[in-house]
């Protein structure tokens, strides 16, 4: 039997104590991640669900609608809240501006949208 320990009994206590140190900072290292993950869990099951389209808001009185957005768009602004299907497609067929990175329009079957050009023309 290999017996690589020291011979005597202070040199082999302060081994199990040193052990036992790195086993509870190992330990309490474990349960810190646990918890940490159980966390995150119960955070993304607590999280609402993603609207399905966004309306993004602009600057200035009012804060009139901007641009529609297909929910989770990366390229919608901070300045933003949730619409109904009903609600996108009114905003859209009034003029306000489709995102051209989601594009809402082709995910409502919107086929043909009047441009803001073409609406501020009629409105004149």
């Amino acid at each position: 039997m290999l017996d690589d320990l020291p011979p005597d009994l202070g040199r082999l206590h302060a081994l199990r104590v040193w052990h036992a140190m790195w086993l509870q900072r190992i330990d309490d290292k474990i349960a810190a991640l646990q918890k940490r993950e159980a966390e995150r869990e119960r955070g993304q099951r607590a999280r609402p669900a993603e609207p399905e389209w966004i309306v993004e808001l602009g600057i200035g009185d009012g804060r009139p609608p901007a641009e529609v957005h297909v929910g989770g768009c990366y390229a919608a602004g901070k300045r933003r809240r949730p619409v109904g299907r009903d609600e996108a497609r009114r905003l859209l067929a009034s003029g306000v501006r489709a995102c051209s990175h989601c594009q809402p329009d082709t995910a409502l079957d919107i086929l043909d949208l009047p441009t803001r050009t073409a609406l501020s023309a009629t409105a004149h």
